[in-house]
């Protein structure tokens, strides 16, 4: 709790809620990060153009951020083989799952999607589980 941000998190939030919302409504597109990626050398013309921008955002967002709140510490208490292997697994997880956490967590919940509410709270599930396994087996 010495970390817990109420207003930067329900602000975060609603930004993430309205950038969804903004692109279901102007585009008819669910707006999951994986399927945006993934699905981006088969797109037809008219579609890579709302991709790139979606994907720009996500990029130039947080040098906006950090240009007006000033830039945050962030630190990995990993090694980059680990992280590289755990990139590697959530990719393979994400279309293994047939979606990602902003896919199925965001846009599948708000829609009641069944397999969205499955796909949520397994891999909620999996996540609880290797924090567990990492913190109170491995000790790492």
């Amino acid at each position: 709790m010495a970390n817990f941000t109420p207003w930067a998190s329900l602000s975060g939030g609603l930004l993430i809620g309205l950038a969804v919302a903004l692109l279901w409504l102007g585009n008819g597109r669910v707006a999951g990060i994986s399927g945006i990626v993934g699905n981006m050398p088969s797109a037809r013309t008219r579609d890579v153009a709302w991709r790139v921008a979606f994907l720009a955002g996500l990029i130039v967002a947080p040098w906006c951020y950090a240009s007006l709140a000033g830039a945050q510490v962030i630190r990995l208490d990993a090694a980059v083989p680990v992280v590289i292997a755990g990139g590697l697994l959530v990719g393979f997880g994400t279309r293994l799952g047939g979606g990602c956490t902003s896919g199925h967590g965001v846009c599948g919940l708000a829609r009641f999607s069944p397999r969205s509410i499955v796909a949520t709270c397994l891999f909620m599930a999996a996540g609880f589980l290797a924090v567990f396994v990492m913190r109170h087996i491995a000790g790492a």
